[in-house]
């Protein structure tokens, strides 16, 4: 009996004796589409009856979404960027650098020639990054990790070099003279905004998520929003995207089948490379207007997180990108804010516990119980949420997400493996 293997598209023998795993979840049998529309309206729902029980609108309020939109971008594209290259078998954990060369070739390039070609160079700045890192991991086989660690280095002060020969400055560039210009989503846009204006309970505060997210839009978000569909159907539905998964499951089957590992693992990491530049460039344009020393703030190592969160999926990669964008919106908001959504917390929680039980995973509806419980509890024994809480709460998220999320990950099996050219198994 053979299954087909969903990193290669081949098939893998399955013991003929291996009994068929009951399908306890009762959404299991649904299309991925529609499982996540189910999500996302009990989220929506949830975030309604918070917004209505506290009185806090910033909640659902158009604001908060747009915020959490702009904030979600630059975090997403550094976790697509990091995808490429670790689904061609290379760690790359110089996101960071990159995406700090994206931002100062992204300033340069605009403040010289406009807006469109600063992109351009801030996917060239990325780009290059990722070549150097190729270069000493793939030619060299240096090991990925203190590859990227250099590259992190590197970029930050090759950023703070540059500036300071250009503009004599260690920090900051000029303001971009000219920007990409924002649109509103025909249709969606003004009749979400008309029912976010209304007083219908659910309905209005969809409109008013719904219209954040498409009113005022960055051209450049756009584009990085059509990146994840287009990585998606490049990566799993052409004959490259199934090659240069192969590499980074099995590099010598692969090179037995006259795939070009090298060749295939640079171009991979100069993408990634580029996506991260193109991240750095969405920090500049749509939030500085300038480039600013230390204006990643450690994007890139979330982006990375969002990225095995996502387990190697652009669908994935983008979900856990826009939970740390939405945490990160939600810091910036009032104390009373952050306050309510301890009891979105604990309401997510008794989802959460609910279908645990259903698939029968006491161990885990367990401890999500517990979590709930204490959310409930600090909402009840407290009016405000510290400070020091709220700013670290995107850290924090991130490190909750990946303790959730780690056993059922399921990594390039050659991920960060040094190779080779003929050396065999």
């Amino acid at each position: 009996m053979t299954v087909t293997d969903p990193a290669l598209g081949g098939p893998e023998p399955m013991a003929a004796d291996a009994p068929p795993r009951p399908r306890t979840d009762p959404l299991a049998g649904l299309p991925a589409a529609a499982r996540w529309a189910i999500y996302a309206g009990v989220g929506m729902l949830l975030l309604a009856v918070v917004q209505e029980i506290t009185g806090q609108r910033a909640i659902t309020g158009s604001n908060t979404w747009a915020s959490a939109l702009q904030l979600t971008m630059p975090i997403a594209l550094a976790g697509l960027g990091g995808l490429w290259s670790e689904r061609a078998g290379v760690i790359n954990i110089g996101l960071e650098g990159m995406m700090i060369l994206g931002t100062w070739f992204g300033a340069f390039g605009c403040i010289r020639f406009g807006p469109w070609i600063g992109i351009v160079f801030a996917l060239l700045g990325g780009a290059a990054g990722g070549l150097v890192h190729a270069i000493a991991t793939v030619s060299f086989g240096v090991d990925h990790i203190v590859s990227g660690v250099a590259i992190n280095i590197l970029g930050g002060g090759l950023a703070q070099f540059l500036n300071n020969i250009v503009y004599q400055s260690d920090n900051d560039s000029p303001q971009l003279p000219h920007n990409v210009p924002n649109i509103d989503v025909p249709v969606i846009s003004s009749t979400m905004n008309h029912l976010g204006n209304r007083s219908i309970f659910f309905l209005s505060d969809v409109g008013r998520v719904v219209g954040g997210l498409t009113t005022d839009v960055s051209l450049l978000v756009i584009l990085g929003i059509a990146l994840f569909p287009a990585t998606w159907y490049v990566l799993w539905r052409t004959p490259f995207g199934l090659r240069l998964r192969a590499v980074g499951e099995d590099p010598e089957a692969a090179e037995s089948l006259g795939i070009k590992v090298m060749t295939l693992k640079y171009v991979a990491t100069m993408i990634s490379g580029a996506l991260a530049g193109l991240g750095g460039a969405t920090l500049v344009y749509v939030f500085a207007n300038q480039f600013s020393a230390d204006q990643t703030n450690g994007r890139g190592y979330i982006g990375l997180a969002a990225m095995i969160f996502g387990n190697w999926r652009p669908g994935g990669t983008a979900l856990g990108a826009g939970l740390f964008g939405l945490t990160d919106a939600m810091r910036l908001q009032d104390d009373a804010t952050a306050h309510a959504l301890l009891m979105f917390v604990a309401m997510v929680c008794g989802v959460l516990v609910l279908r645990a039980v259903l698939v029968k995973r006491w161990r885990t509806a367990l401890s999500v119980a517990g979590a709930g419980g204490l959310a409930i509890g600090w909402y009840f024994v407290s009016t405000t949420v510290p400070s020091e809480i709220i700013n670290f709460l995107p850290h924090l998220t991130t490190l909750v997400v990946l303790v959730f999320a780690a056993q059922r990950l399921r990594p390039p099996a050659a991920d960060g493996r040094i190779y080779r050219r003929g050396q065999g198994r």
